[in-house]
């Protein structure tokens, strides 16, 4: 045990000097008693945030260490992770049997539908008992013999987190090149691997983001990150066996913007995509000339995204130019910088959003959202016409599949609903036949069937109504009764769609109603559905969500006493904000890696990913967005009240939501909550942002979740 911990669990002397954050000295914490295990303690020391709007005491911003290396600070996590496994040890035998139900729903063995691509059918398994996946390929037809090209779980055994963040394969078939990330930190080292000697290359160039073959089978693109924002900035042509980083081909100065390479569909050109909240821009070079510049597509213009890919003589474009739900356009390939040149193809409607297409030779296929749904739209390149592909759920997401051969004469999609498992379909576009591929396996004994799916619309405080996706199992009654998690997100634009996951299962055959609120800040609506949930209309976040609870109870269809809210990244700041906002509605609440420190964060430029979203969140430099930030910013906003139980999880090496955020909220809300509720705290210690890797070791996180929700909720 660190020598430190003594004092970090005895730390009981607060500062007088606190304005805000003042509070009282205690003997002991009011949530514990004699009986139970005592929790830690973080000392306040104090520290002043300075900004334009005005100074502020933070007396735990200590917590924060760009190292991770001081030891007071690791000695407080190791202590909070050793209360938290404390604080569940009674139950042990419940997270051991939901491990094992949550493991006896995969399929250990198991592989996705191969996919065809320049000669070879490509598709990535699993073995029985193997954390990690194998991509593999075969040689012209199915029945060739298997190559395995790369086999994740031979390079995962020497360390305790490993992650491939990306892959490609040389134009000839003859190299792979990949992204390993063995810290969680998303800063991933570029590898090479010889596909028909097996040797492998190790580049030695690490805080790589993308990577892209060029046609010149030794030459390929990636993206190089700033070493301390850690924004994604420079791309480099890179030759196979040179030393150093490669040629300097492109450097976005553009804080506010990503920067990310890949290849067109029919692999004819490379391209440079940059984005940022409300703009985007592409470059594209000639795949096969590398020596060549990459030309400016349409220079960048704020509040134009748009996206390109290349069919025969034409660019397809998705671009919401004159069209907030966007629309997909055309334009000949010489003449794509003349905007008045581009020319309709799918019209723009404030009815239907348009998320995404893929170009193929006899056809567009068109990814779209209207009425909340995420659907299909068949479009026939020589009649004009198109079709919407219809379904008989309620609530279900359809979404473009794996279409690598642009002259196919078939389209892959996956249906998936909340209770259909993800389902791989080719759908034959000249006959209209569908086949199914594959259904993915769920073993044991499930049945579809057992399950009820339906969609809800809650009435906001402002008359909006909101879609909420509601899943239950059949013998579970809506008659307000029964205990309700509720997940959303509402945040960058992302739908929260209504799939299939196996592992929330183990909530609703106990009994609970699962419920996506489909609330503002996602786009389920529309692109008016994202801007009402950003910036100074944030609020609406939070107010739907809590407006989803309300309508859910007040229709009785769920226990107003046992309701528990859950969220993760931003929607971690949601649920921590409603924490805040509406406590008394929520039994316990979950909050995976949060976005708590709002102000703070976005105040501080070398933070990751903080001048990327002044456009979402607004830049606290402005005294108007500063006050408005700080007037829900979960951590600023913590209070003298009663607040739920609540779980809390980070990783110690998260570079989107650094861990001293959800630490620090944990440190305040223990010097100021006024109830008994137990209040944990997990730290992944060798993890980032995306938890344990490892299909089965992340099982026993999601178990810890649910014994604590069901233990709250007289369940277990």
């Amino acid at each position: 045990m660190n020598k430190n911990l003594p004092f970090l669990l005895l730390a009981v002397i607060w500062l007088a000097a606190c304005d805000q954050d003042r509070t009282e000295p205690m003997a002991t914490t009011p949530e514990t008693s004699a009986e139970q295990p005592q929790p830690p303690l973080a000392e306040p020391r104090e520290h002043v945030v300075e900004a334009p709007g005005g100074e502020r005491i933070d007396p735990w911003y200590w917590l924060r260490d760009d190292e991770r290396a001081d030891e007071d600070m690791l000695a407080y996590l190791e202590a909070e992770n050793a209360y938290e496994q404390e604080m569940l040890a009674h139950l042990a035998d419940l997270r051991g049997e939901l491990v094992s139900e949550l493991r006896g729903r995969i399929a250990e063995d198991d592989s996705t539908v191969p996919w065809f691509d320049r000669g070879f059918w490509y598709y990535t398994r699993f073995e029985s008992g193997h954390e990690y996946p194998i991509h593999a390929r075969r040689k012209g037809d199915l029945d060739a013999e298997e190559q395995v090209m790369l086999d994740v779980n031979e390079k995962a055994a020497e360390h305790d987190f490993y992650q491939v963040g990306g892959w490609d394969v040389s134009m000839d078939g003859q190299r792979l090149a990949w992204l390993e990330d063995t810290v969680g930190r998303r800063q991933h080292r570029l590898m090479i691997k010889e596909l028909e000697t097996g040797e492998v290359i190790d580049t030695g160039i690490s805080g790589v983001s993308s990577l892209s073959w060029s046609a010149d089978n030794d030459v390929l693109y990636y993206v190089e990150n700033e070493p301390e924002t850690l924004r994604s900035w420079r791309v480099r042509r890179y030759r196979v066996g040179e030393s150093g980083k490669g040629e300097l081909v492109y450097q976005e100065d553009d804080t506010a913007f990503y920067t990310q390479v890949s290849r067109t569909k029919s692999n004819a050109f490379n391209f440079i995509y940059l984005r940022s909240t409300v703009a985007s821009e592409m470059h594209v070079v000639d795949a096969a000339d590398t020596e060549a510049e990459f030309e400016l597509f349409y220079p960048r213009q704020r509040d134009h995204e748009y996206a390109a890919d290349h069919l025969g003589e034409h660019w397809i474009i998705r671009t919401n130019h004159e069209a907030p739900n966007f629309r997909i356009m055309k334009v000949a390939l010489d003449d794509h910088a003349d905007r008045d040149a581009w020319q309709d193809v799918i019209a723009h409607s404030d009815e239907v959003f348009i998320h995404g297409f893929d170009a193929m030779s006899d056809f567009l296929a068109v990814s779209e959202r209207s009425d909340g749904l995420r659907r299909i739209r068949i479009h026939d390149w020589e009649s004009g016409e198109s079709e919407l592909l219809t379904f008989e759920e309620a609530a279900y997401t359809t979404y473009l599949g794996t279409n690598a051969d642009q002259d196919a004469s078939t389209l892959r999609y996956v249906y998936t609903s909340m209770t259909t498992p993800n389902s791989t379909w080719e759908l034959d576009v000249a006959s209209g036949e569908r086949t199914l591929l594959k259904r993915d396996e769920v073993p044991g004994d499930f049945d579809p069937d057992d399950y009820v799916t339906r969609r809800e619309w809650a009435e906001a405080r402002d008359g909006t109504k909101v879609p909420v996706s509601i899943l239950h199992h059949r013998d579970t009654p809506l008659d307000g009764s029964s205990p309700l998690y509720q997940y959303a997100y509402g945040a960058y634009g992302r739908s929260s769609e209504p799939t299939f996951a196996t592992g929330r299962l183990s909530l609703v055959d106990r009994g609970f109603v699962f419920a996506i609120a489909h609330i503002r800040g996602g786009q389920e609506m529309g692109r008016h559905w994202y801007d009402e949930g950003r910036m100074l209309n944030k609020i609406n976040t939070f107010t739907d969500f809590v407006d989803v609870t309300r309508h859910l109870v007040d229709e009785n269809l769920v226990d107003a006493e046992r309701v528990f809210a859950m969220g993760g990244s931003a929607g971690g700041l949601l649920v921590g904000a409603v924490a805040n906002m509406a406590p008394e509605y929520y039994r316990g609440v979950v909050a995976h890696v949060p976005f708590v420190d709002v102000v703070t964060t976005m105040l501080d430029e070398s933070i990751p990913l903080t001048t990327n979203e002044y456009d979402e969140w607004g830049n606290p430099n402005d005294p108007t967005y500063y006050e408005y930030m700080l007037s829900y910013s979960p951590y600023d906003n913590v209070r003298e009240q009663d607040y739920p139980a609540m779980l809390v999880t980070t990783g110690l090496w998260d570079s989107q939501v650094q861990y001293w955020e959800p630490a620090k909220w944990v440190a305040k809300l223990r010097a100021k909550k006024t109830d008994d509720n137990p209040l944990l705290l997990h730290t992944n210690m060798s993890a980032g942002h995306g938890g344990a890797s490892g299909r089965f070791r992340r099982l026993e996180q999601t178990a810890a979740e649910y014994a604590f929700i069901l233990d709250q909720a007289g369940l277990n």
